[in-house]
């Protein structure tokens, strides 16, 4: 059974950093795993992508801001949040597209194959 497990959300004041984690396990291969994002209100939105072979993909609204990255040994991903702002306020969920890379930046868990239950960030101004 597959499981991602996404960890440290929190609210956080405007300027500020958060660095979310997801355990992931169970599955056979990934090509590509990534993180989404859903406000209130909102529609899903892709937030980064990072690929087998270390390429990534970001949101041009978080570049240079957020930073994705996997630890293969641990099966884990992260994403460094930095200089977070009250728009970055969001259930955050992470993912795992098992069938291919990511040459674009999927939006929401219908482009993925695993997703997570997210993890929630406020930033507050």
């Amino acid at each position: 059974q597959v499981r991602l497990v996404e960890s440290g959300g929190g609210s956080v004041q405007a300027g500020g950093s958060l660095r979310l984690s997801c355990a992931a396990s169970g599955y056979t291969y990934r090509y590509c795993m990534g993180w989404f994002r859903q406000a209130p209100g909102k529609e899903h939105e892709g937030v980064a992508t990072i690929n087998n072979d270390g390429s990534t993909n970001y949101a041009d609204s978080v570049k240079g801001r957020f930073t994705i990255s996997q630890d293969n040994a641990k099966n884990t991903l992260y994403l460094q949040m930095n200089s977070l702002k009250p728009d970055d306020t969001a259930m955050y969920y992470c993912a795992i597209r098992s069938g291919a890379y990511c040459y674009t930046l999927p939006r929401n868990q219908y482009e993925y194959t695993y997703w997570g239950s997210g993890t929630q960030v406020t930033v507050s101004s």
